[in-house]
Formats: C-alpha cells, structure tokens, sequence
C-alpha cells in the first residue's frame, strides 16, 4: 500500500517562500493527477491547487500567481512552491493524487499529519 508523506512545512515571514513536498519513501510510482488542499484552524478545507493527468493547472484565487504545483515523476515526488505568503495562508496542508504503479492506479492521501505552514506578519 503506497502512503504518501508530505513535508517541507514550517514558518515563515510573510513574502517568504516554501516548497512542499508530497512523496512515498520506497515506493516508485507516477502522478497521473494531483491535487494540494489546505485547512486552517476553524475554516473549512480548501483546495489550492491541481495538476491534471495533461499537465495543466488549475489554483484557488486565492493563491493565483504566487503558487506553483508540479512533478516529478522520475523521482515520484508532487511539490508546491510558495511564493510571496501571506498570513492567510496559514494552514496545514495535504496532497492527494492518483497514482500509477506496477499494481495500477490507486488514489493516495489521506487528512492525516499533513505539513503545518505558518507565516507570520
């Protein structure tokens, strides 16, 4: 069973940057499709970015032009490159992606640990 970590988390100064990473230690697999959501301490969870199985990308408004989801599938590994944070964007963040290995595709992620990213002003 593949379980995806993610990781690269921290705090940060509002402008600063961060870069998450999503992978699987041991496991060799690609993203066909992969998505990162954020939830904030008493707000509901939100989805901040997707990389469709084409390679297009699609953000919240929210994080528009200062977001970046990618991957790299020869080292099966999704990021998300923060630039230019802002308070807001203070939450625990997750990955989530459907993923192809030498079993077939399966669905990865869970609402477990996540990464905790906080920006301080």
């Amino acid at each position: 069973q593949v379980q995806v970590v993610e990781s690269g988390g921290g705090l940060v100064q509002a402008g600063g940057s961060l870069r998450l990473s999503c992978a699987a230690s041991g496991s060799i697999f690609i993203f066909n499709t992969g998505d990162w959501y954020r939830q904030a301490p008493g707000k509901q969870r939100e989805l901040v970015a997707t990389v469709t199985i084409d390679g297009s990308t699609n953000y919240a408004d929210s994080v528009k032009g200062r977001f970046t989801i990618s991957r790299n599938n020869a080292k099966s590994t999704m990021y998300l490159q923060m630039n230019s944070l802002k308070p807001e964007d203070t939450a625990v963040y997750y990955c989530h992606g459907l993923i192809q290995d030498s079993a077939g595709w399966r669905i990865v992620g869970s609402w477990g640990q996540g990464t905790q990213v906080t920006v301080s002003s």
